[in-house]
């Protein structure tokens, strides 16, 4: 396994626990917990950020998309999906220069940006992983002269706020922090409760739990499975309903929306796969991984969550 941005080489092997009894760390939760009228309630922001804060870094805080990025090419449209739990799926197989149905899978740095590499459209299929290199040098990361090669610096979201430079793709050392190192909230007895393996409704992925969090009344986590690469999918599992309230808490989650190697879309709902902006060796950038090594070929098409600083 290449370093330890999220080593979570994660096992199926389901936690065995009872689930935790609600304690002190489960206030009351609003009956709507996403009332738009209730500025208190409110789970994203105008532009599609989360109000809920993600420490990054020390004293460096972020605050994420509300949906996995998502583009339509025959109308050239980037959008965050309108929840956190979609995902396309098996129609990324379809993807084309003028597919008018939605991708959410992309090779890395696919931003549209032409700096003179091969493969730069968000609907390349090149499995050449040197046709990805922004700049024309592998080992440009998606920053600095080459941060227009990032899908949220150099584009306009739709639904997160229409203009360019607003977002950003997190780097390695980013995710393994959130995942890894952060200081969190107590979660079910856990200190520093930082992620959890589950399942909303059908979809499989990862919940994590913002710097400061409660469970909602009448939720609970199971103890074990807090934090814990071993655990199942679907060893906690959530309905919709149960989720919202997860989510008007602040919580974040990130489906298992599987991979593309060209046109096939293999491990929907048992690989969730993220890019960051960092660049790993000639054929490589690193990556989130829930289910294996924490880089993977530059030209694998894989889920991008942005966020805000």
């Amino acid at each position: 396994m290449i370093g330890v941005l999220l080593s979570l080489v994660m096992v199926a092997m389901l936690c065995s626990c009872e689930p935790e009894v609600d304690g002190p760390d489960s206030p009351t939760n609003p009956t709507n917990p996403t009332d738009p009228t209730n500025p208190d309630t409110v789970v994203f922001d105008e532009n599609g950020a989360s109000n809920a804060v993600f420490s990054v870094a020390e004293g460096r805080t972020v605050h994420f998309s509300r949906g996995n990025l998502q583009y339509q090419a025959s109308t050239d449209t980037w959008r965050f999906a309108e929840h956190q739990y979609d995902c396309i799926g098996d129609d990324n197989a379809n993807i084309s220069s003028t597919y008018s149905g939605w991708i959410d899978l992309f090779g890395w740095g696919t931003s549209g940006w032409n700096s003179g590499t091969t493969a730069y459209q968000p609907w390349s299929t090149s499995m050449t992983s040197s046709d990805y290199c922004p700049g024309g040098s592998y080992s440009n990361n998606l920053m600095g002269s080459c941060a227009n090669a990032d899908w949220g610096v150099y584009n306009r979201i739709s639904n997160g706020g229409n203009q360019a430079g607003m977002w950003r793709t997190l780097t390695k050392d980013e995710w393994n922090y959130l995942l890894e190192e952060r200081n969190a909230s107590t979660v079910s007895g856990t200190e520093n409760a930082r992620f959890v393996k589950a399942t909303i409704g059908s979809v499989t992925g990862l919940i994590v739990f913002p710097d400061r969090f409660t469970l909602p009344t009448g939720i609970s986590v199971m103890a074990s499975c807090i934090n814990s690469a071993s655990a199942a999918f679907a060893g906690i599992t959530y309905t919709t309903e149960q989720w919202s309230q997860l989510e008007g808490n602040g919580a974040l989650f990130l489906p298992a929306a599987g991979y593309r190697c060209g046109s096939g879309v293999y491990s929907v709902g048992s690989h969730g796969i993220y890019w960051s902006s960092t660049y790993s060796g000639e054929n490589f950038a690193w990556c989130l991984s829930f289910v294996h090594s924490s880089s993977d070929y530059r030209s694998r098409g894989l889920s991008v969550r942005l966020v805000r600083d």
